[in-house]
């Protein structure tokens, strides 16, 4: 069965247990001070739209743009269970999350994301993001590792 990855809320059930794996993933590597999550109702407000990833109805993953003031876009909770890894399903989803900022005129992505998540580096480099300095009102850390990109009017290329 195909992945279909569809906008939709974070109030549901089963996206609320996908938050919850990714959290629980997320604080056994950080320390809570530099965990920088958004709650599932933060995550339902205007200015944030989640994107899901289902496997024959159930939620396998997630990211979600979270608007700035400024024209930037921030890529947050993005997340794969592990049970489907390596499938392209987390760069489809930053594929979407760019074309949803391009369409809206956002300027520029940005995001931060663990020193311990070598994966996540891939996919968002893989998509054109370089590494940057700190970003929006994040700490400098040692346990944040930041990326931009410039959004322009055209498409990113896929790769592969």
């Amino acid at each position: 069965m195909a992945i279909q990855i569809a906008v939709e809320t974070p109030l549901q059930d089963d996206v609320r247990a996908l938050i919850a794996e990714l959290n629980e993933t997320l604080s056994a590597l950080t320390p809570p001070e530099f965990c920088f999550h958004m709650t599932v109702e933060q995550m339902a407000r205007p200015e944030t739209t989640l994107f899901v990833a289902r496997d024959g109805g159930c939620a396998v993953a997630c990211g979600a743009l979270h608007r700035h003031d400024g024209d930037i876009g921030e890529v947050k909770r993005m997340y794969t269970r592990s049970s489907h890894r390596g499938q392209g399903i987390g760069k489809a989803i930053v594929q979407r999350i760019e074309a949803a900022a391009r369409s809206e005129g956002v300027a520029k992505l940005v995001l931060e994301t663990g020193d311990r998540h070598p994966a996540a580096w891939a996919i968002y480099e893989r998509a054109g993001f370089t590494r940057c300095g700190p970003v929006l009102d994040y700490p400098d850390s040692k346990w944040s590792i930041f990326y931009e990109k410039s959004i322009t009017a055209e498409p990113a290329v896929a790769d592969g």
